[in-house]
């Protein structure tokens, strides 16, 4: 019972979050233009100061293990040099091709990964996550870059993936979170508690909002590809990750945060890169929308699963 009860704390605040942004949209009290635009600002408003305080207030400062870190970016380049070879074997069409590479290896980790981790470990799993959540984040960024334009049949220099990178609202906030850590720079107590305050409104208002542009239309028409996709990233590669974390010699939190690498929905930014770059935008918004819904029950079946054979 203390396994179920410690699964279900962990998942049950995003059902609640996702539930009364589905609801707000059924009651019509927002339109969905509105939505999207807040979903705009809470990327590039809202998602820094998570990033920048969730470093910035970590109690024993940055656990940045090499090995850990290394793990997790070749685990994600080694899955898509896999899903590159596998795939267009499947697959005929590259706007297609291009979808589900993306949504099979890339995950909603900055979305899930701290609130997360923090419910199931406490606030010392989050000085483990942030240094992952830096690495993996870009890495998801340029790789879905790459991937999406090979497809399309483009080229994209050097230049601009190091800009994409650094101009990412995301790595910026990190940037500036582990230069605060570094240097033991403080801010000032009128500074600090509304900082903490925005960084602590972005999970409940990005799910919130996330809720209130699920879409479950013509999902009959992709039905194949969802159901296989939403079954290798939400079953498969979690189940395959936690039984490499084995040898790997990962502690209980580090093997956590491995599992929310693999194990969290399909990253809601894919819909928008894929419409944007010649990808089967549709397909791209169904496969958001079902591994979010799904991941409800899953993410909570891994924890309870876990817990209770003492992995986590």
């Amino acid at each position: 019972m203390e396994n179920f009860n410690v699964a279900l704390t962990a998942v049950l605040p995003f059902l609640c979050y996702i539930g009364f942004g589905y609801l707000v949209k059924q009651l019509q009290l927002v339109d969905e233009p509105f939505m999207k635009k807040l979903n705009q600002m809470i990327f590039q408003l809202f998602f820094p100061f998570m990033m920048f305080y969730n470093i910035y207030n970590t109690e024993d400062g940055l656990q940045f293990d090499v090995k850990f870190v290394l793990i997790g970016a070749v685990s994600v380049l080694v899955l898509v040099t896999l899903l590159m070879a596998i795939v267009p074997r499947l697959e005929k069409e590259n706007p297609k091709r291009g979808v589900i590479v993306q949504a099979i290896y890339r995950s909603n980790f900055i979305l899930f990964a701290f609130p997360l981790t923090e419910s199931v470990f406490g606030s010392e799993g989050i000085a483990v996550a942030a240094p992952m959540v830096a690495i993996i984040v870009p890495l998801y960024n340029v790789l879905a870059v790459v991937i999406l334009e090979y497809f399309r049949g483009g080229n994209i220099s050097a230049w601009q993936l190091v800009k994409k990178i650094l101009t990412n609202p995301l790595i910026e906030g990190a940037i500036v979170g582990i230069l605060f850590v570094i240097f033991g720079w403080k801010l000032p107590a009128g500074i600090e508690k509304p900082v903490s305050q925005f960084a602590g409104l972005t999970t409940p208002l990005a799910l919130f909002v996330l809720g209130s542009t699920l879409h479950f239309s013509s999902l009959r028409k992709h039905m194949n590809y969802v159901t296989s996709v939403i079954g290798v990233k939400m079953i498969l590669l979690p189940a395959i990750a936690m039984l490499l974390s084995v040898p790997f010699g990962l502690t209980e939190v580090q093997r956590f945060i491995y599992l929310t690498i693999f194990a969290t929905p399909v990253a809601a930014s894919s819909f928008a890169m894929a419409e944007n770059m010649g990808g089967d935008g549709e397909l791209a918004g169904e496969l958001v929308v079902t591994s979010t819904t799904a991941s409800i029950v899953t993410i909570f079946l891994w924890i309870f699963i876990l817990k209770s054979i003492h992995l986590i």
